[in-house]
């Protein structure tokens, strides 16, 4: 039986203590990295390179919707299962929509949840019956109010919007992407001005709206 390479993130301690104690007992799943914010989800997966990704949305330092975003494109072979409390309609949308393979509620059996990773592990998605009835209910009728809340922003500035909302100053951001201090002006301006934001209160009010600030 092939070993499941598994890395979970939450930034509920308890909880994630219990879901790699679950996974590895199933037999053939191996927890090999947990992470308790979105910037150590990405460098753990980037070194680590697991099969399967099991991610919460509201996590510290990095939301869930960006941690997706980021490791679809950079590790195209480990596959997204998001594990979340949150089942409004958008947040199911938004993570299939930046590139997760499965969806799950945290009130699901263990034993989905096993049935989920394997599922991804195999290459084929998962979505529990929530999920599922969303995404089905978006096929019949799509919902054009449910908006990508990063709307049009580029990668660039999707990094310079989180950086912000956390609470760094302009020159911290230029120090921490290595760039000049008048570029991240410029990808400050732009952001906020993508989203509608005058300054960086509203720009905190918008990511705490839209579900992109813990």
């Amino acid at each position: 039986m092939k070993t499941i390479r598994v890395l979970v993130a939450d930034d509920h301690t308890i909880l994630r203590e219990g879901l790699v104690a679950l996974l590895n007992a199933s037999g053939d799943c191996r927890v090999v990295a947990q992470a308790a914010d979105g910037m150590s989800a990405v460098e753990l997966a980037l070194q680590t390179e697991p099969d399967v990704i099991v991610l919460d949305i509201s996590m510290p330092k990095l939301n869930g919707i960006e941690v997706i975003r980021r490791l679809s494109k950079e590790l195209e072979h480990s596959r997204i299962l998001v594990l979340t409390m949150h089942a409004e309609e958008e947040y199911v949308l938004h993570v299939v929509r930046s590139g997760a393979s499965g969806f799950l509620l945290k009130d699901s059996a263990g034993e989905e949840l096993i049935s989920a990773v394997r599922t991804l592990a195999n290459g084929r998605g998962y979505f529990g019956s929530h999920a599922s009835r969303v995404l089905a209910q978006q096929v019949k009728q799509p919902n054009s109010r449910i908006e990508d809340p990063y709307r049009d922003l580029t990668a660039r500035e999707r990094q310079v919007f989180h950086l912000i909302v956390e609470g760094m100053t302009t020159k911290e951001i230029a120090r921490h992407l290595a760039i000049s201090t008048k570029t991240a002006e410029n990808h400050r301006f732009r952001a906020m001005d993508k989203l509608g934001s005058r300054n960086t209160a509203e720009l905190i009010r918008y990511a705490v709206k839209h579900g992109l600030l813990d």
